[in-house]
């Protein structure tokens, strides 16, 4: 079985280790812990991988977060991958800061990243949501996503991200539903 894992973020030093490029660090440290390597390929930066009896494909856009969906769709159509056999990792302001819920499938809510995904492919794939909290003032959404985490929240991080590819894991192996379960409370 082949899954398609796509971590959302930007691209450049000027992104890195942002709120917004949660996905990209979930990804990179996954890949790391499999010691799977990036290679720049078409619309992204992409790592293969196994998983037990599963094929994995790690994908990281490079077409910048409001035009994932271009990524994405190529490369379940390109590796001819169900949707439900996706997981997008993805940045969610409405969960406070760690807080990780799975979700086999929903609407965009307001992230420009999953609109776009939705546009290409529908609402009907499931999701990875990482809390980043919405400690920012009214009007300041932007300027937040594209800040770096505080000196507080990056020392929860790791930890974090390793419950993160914990859930990333058990979506490949148990499924969405089991994953759900365990994790979602946690």
């Amino acid at each position: 079985m082949k899954y398609l894992i796509a971590g959302l973020g930007n691209i450049g030093p000027d992104y890195e280790q942002t709120r917004h490029n949660i996905g990209f660090m979930v990804l990179d440290a996954f890949a790391k812990a499999s010691n799977a390597v990036f290679e720049d390929r078409r619309y992204g930066f992409v790592a293969e991988m196994r998983l037990r009896n599963k094929s994995l494909i790690l994908l990281k856009p490079s077409t910048f977060m409001n035009l994932s969906g271009n990524a994405l769709r190529y490369w379940l159509q390109k590796e001819k991958i169900e949707n439900e056999n996706l997981l997008v990792v993805v940045d969610d302001l409405a969960l406070p800061f760690g807080i990780l819920r799975m979700k086999s499938k929903g609407s965009d809510a307001g992230h420009n990243g999953l609109k776009h995904i939705q546009d290409m492919i529908g609402q009907n794939y499931p999701r990875l949501r990482f809390g980043i909290g919405d400690n920012f003032p009214r009007g300041r959404q932007v300027d937040y996503v594209l800040d770096r985490f505080s000196e507080e929240e990056q020392k929860l991080l790791p930890e974090r991200i390793d419950m993160a590819v914990d859930m990333i894991r058990s979506f490949c192996l148990a499924g969405v539903q089991i994953t759900m379960n365990q994790y979602n409370n946690k």
